[in-house]
């Protein structure tokens, strides 16, 4: 998983890098364009572009993380959702369901002041990491952590043998 995490990541430096270049080169000749160009309406809308636009690439990057952790968060809180809940947002050894609880307990949180307290962590620390790192090879070290933590979890439940499920990276 790691290394298709990290080839992946790879993969979409490159493109991003790509893009960047080419949308400078379409930005320096459409200039004039931008007179032309209504403007947007709204005031909700200029300050949420406001906000965002002030955000560093990390907080960006991590802003997407936030809002996945935060969905499946509330998921766990509909009634109808349980069973899919611990099926695959739970690792367990003893599942049926072994690789992709891997991956996705990493975004589960059962605790809200667990995960406040988890999310506040990966902002403070995301604009440093992803200045040095690049936001594609982040999210590869984000997910790659989590599934290996998980598999350690694998290893140390069946250690112990302890079987009982377990969430969060």
């Amino acid at each position: 998983f790691t290394g298709s995490a990290f080839g992946s990541a790879a993969i979409w430096q490159y493109e991003s890098l790509k893009a960047r270049v080419h949308t400078y080169f379409e930005e320096a000749r459409a200039d004039w364009m931008d007179k032309m160009r209504p403007q947007k309406r709204g005031d909700f809308r200029k300050q949420v572009n406001s906000w965002w636009n002030n955000l560093t690439e990390g907080q960006r990057t991590v802003t997407g993380i936030i809002a996945a952790n935060v969905f499946v968060f509330c998921l766990w809180r509909l009634p109808g959702m349980r069973r899919i809940m611990f099926t695959y947002f739970t690792s367990n050894p003893s599942s049926r369901a072994l690789c992709s609880p891997m991956l996705l307990s990493t975004f589960s949180h059962f605790s809200l002041f667990h995960m406040a307290a988890n999310m506040y962590v990966l902002w403070s620390f995301s604009s440093s990491i992803v200045s040095l790192l690049g936001c594609e090879q982040f999210i590869a070290v984000y997910l790659s952590a989590g599934v290996i933590s998980t598999f350690v979890s694998y290893v140390a439940k069946m250690a112990t043998g302890r079987f009982e499920p377990s969430l969060g990276a």
